[in-house]
């Protein structure tokens, strides 16, 4: 497992792309570390794209009735949201940010993250959306129903963001099976590939990389909220 820091103009953000598969359980004990250190003012805010061997991670609303088919890890993880996927061909970006320093609006954090992952599918010509009652990102599949694309969990401790969002590029769709992917049964999963575009962890980075100036000002444009 190796890692590239890059660079960006946003000199108070680590950004950092990780090569290989990050164990899950490694990378969140790295999170929570890293939020207690963002909070006391000893390290750098940390903008993290990676994958993940497969997984299942469970949030706080999780019910164990949807967890179909344990056949890979379950951990719990303190974020939001219910069971999730994650597994190789699946791209995640955790984001680590101090809210203190922008808005204290978690709302407005949430929908900038929904922004950016839609911009930047929109880039590789798909078409995607979020439902004010439905957490992800989703399209349409190549059966014309809807289909989650993309998954959207965070914390926010001390005002320091935690988890982040993944989009499938190409991983093993019938690994979803084994969960009720965040509590929505009625609706099936999709990917890029899965819709015949073939974008690589390079590729789909640097599609974010390029709209992360625009996410972060979307940071700043909420009126600061009381705690």
């Amino acid at each position: 497992m190796t890692h590239a820091i890059l660079t960006k103009s946003h000199a108070d953000i680590e950004w950092r792309r990780s090569a290989g598969q990050v164990p899950y359980r490694v990378a969140l004990d790295e999170q929570e570390l890293r939020n207690a250190a963002i909070a006391k003012g000893e390290a750098a805010q940390l903008i993290w794209m990676l994958e993940h061997p497969p997984v299942y991670t469970a949030g706080t609303s999780a019910d164990t009735a949807e967890l179909v088919d344990p056949r890979f890890d379950v951990v719990q993880t303190g974020r939001g949201g219910r069971y999730t996927y994650h597994g190789p061909g699946q791209r995640v970006t955790y984001v680590l940010l101090d809210l203190t320093r922008r808005s204290r609006d978690v709302r407005n954090f949430v929908h900038s993250m929904e922004d950016w992952v839609i911009g930047a599918l929109s880039d590789f010509g798909v078409e995607a959306w979020s439902v004010c009652d439905r957490v992800g990102i989703w399209t349409r599949g190549k059966d014309g129903q809807e289909a989650k694309i993309g998954a959207i969990g965070v914390r926010v401790r001390r005002w320091v963001t935690m988890h982040g969002f993944a989009v499938n590029l190409d991983p093993d769709l019938t690994h979803f099976s084994g969960i009720v992917p965040c509590g929505i049964a009625d609706f099936g999963v999709t990917s890029l590939a899965d819709l015949g575009i073939s974008v690589t962890a390079e590729q789909w980075d640097e599609a974010l990389l390029a709209r992360a100036d625009s996410f972060l000002a979307a940071l700043e444009s909420s009126e600061t909220q009381s705690a």
